[in-house]
């Protein structure tokens, strides 16, 4: 019996770790400016900003959760 409370209690623990690391909200640090989903509406913007920082290192990361 003792060990069907620890094994709940554990997935419980996993599952409310996943759901505060998902959903819980992040934080850039100072002096970058905000993480920012991709859209169709957006792409320009991003295009241009990407293009304003010629002389810099730039960096494009995509990543797909599958």
């Amino acid at each position: 019996m003792k060990r069907k409370y620890v094994v709940s209690g554990a997935i419980g623990g996993v599952l409310v770790a996943a759901l505060v690391y998902f959903y819980g909200g992040s934080q850039t640090p100072s002096g970058q400016p905000p993480l920012r989903s991709l859209t169709a509406e957006n792409l320009n913007e991003l295009k241009k900003d990407f293009n304003a920082a010629k002389n810099e290192t730039r960096v494009l990361l995509l990543l797909s959760p599958t």
